[in-house]
């Protein structure tokens, strides 16, 4: 049978819709008559401490969120396979929020708000799209997506991932050795990285300095729609205040919610989401999900599983 284990989320919507998908296969809640030995599937989002207490016969974990870095922490993991979601609406949604956020920045948006509050004509003409560096950090299924999307807007595109990865178009690097080298030519930085051990705080001063300077009126900028713990907050109000970066746009952070004393809410050139970039979709969660147990069941292998070791 398939548990389901969802936090902070509509559990009752999922496991009706579930259950309609499955039938006869059996699904059930937390809190329904049934023996955890006979759970072979567990679909998790925020699990509690107990989440796992008796799913001896557990096959595999469903993971609705695209990021599994929290799960991964869980001090009762079972010894299975773990699948992430993958969805091209999922996928389209995070790419939304990040082509907005990119040619707002590239438009200097945060110049002519000023500008304007100040009833300041200034005809200042932002570069060319073609001027303007775009380097995304990641590139899995969401950075992939992002690319094909920027790239008909004409934008010069780099990427920075832990092996590499040739996209046409796309200026590639990779590694630590030329990590300072993709960021010298950056402009707009775009982070899409799963957080790892390797990952967390990348987003911090240090980072910030080494993006290219001249090219965008204010100073380079940073878009964060990945997870808090890539950034360093009190390192990008520092940067924000001093010019080393020209503006930011976050949807994740350290704590969330962002706590109402954190410096970020009154910086004028931070831009500020509540974690909204992307969600996972109930409709084509449940047909991705239903259709991968039926698969698995007839004996076909896992799809989307995740590497323990890469974290991703």
């Amino acid at each position: 049978m398939l548990l389901l284990h969802l936090s902070d989320v509509n559990e009752a919507s999922w496991a009706e819709k579930l259950a309609a998908a499955l039938a006869p296969y059996p699904v059930v809640r937390r809190g329904d008559d049934f023996d955890p030995a006979d759970v072979r599937y567990v679909f998790v989002w925020k699990p509690k401490p107990d989440a796992f207490e008796g799913l001896t016969g557990l096959k595999a974990m469903l993971s609705l969120g695209a990021g599994v870095d929290a799960l991964l922490k869980h001090p009762s993991l079972p010894d299975v396979p773990i699948v992430r979601f993958v969805d091209a609406d999922l996928s389209q949604r995070m790419s939304d929020y990040v082509v907005a956020h990119v040619t707002m920045h590239h438009r200097l948006y945060t110049r002519f708000r000023a500008d304007q509050k100040a009833r300041r004509w200034t005809q200042l003409y932002p570069p060319a799209a073609s001027e303007t560096s775009v380097g995304i950090m990641g590139m899995g299924v969401l950075g992939q997506d992002a690319v094909s999307r920027l790239k008909p807007l004409g934008f010069a595109l780099r990427s920075w991932s832990r092996t590499p990865k040739a996209i046409e178009g796309v200026e590639g690097f990779a590694g630590d050795e030329q990590f300072d080298t993709f960021l010298a030519g950056t402009d707009i930085l775009v982070n899409l990285l799963p957080l790892t051990p390797e990952t967390t705080g990348i987003l911090n001063y240090d980072t910030f300095g080494k993006l290219r300077r001249g090219q965008l009126d204010g100073g380079p900028v940073i878009v964060n729609a990945a997870r808090g713990g890539h950034q360093r907050e009190a390192d990008i109000a520092r940067a924000l205040a001093d010019g080393t970066l020209g503006a930011a746009s976050l949807d994740v952070f350290e704590t969330e919610p962002l706590p109402a004393s954190s410096p970020l809410w009154d910086i004028e050139n931070c831009y500020i989401t509540p974690h909204i970039a992307a969600i996972s979709n109930e409709k084509s969660g449940v047909s991705y999900f239903s259709q991968i147990i039926r698969e698995h069941e007839a004996g076909k292998p896992l799809v989307n599983v995740v590497d323990r070791g890469r974290g991703y």
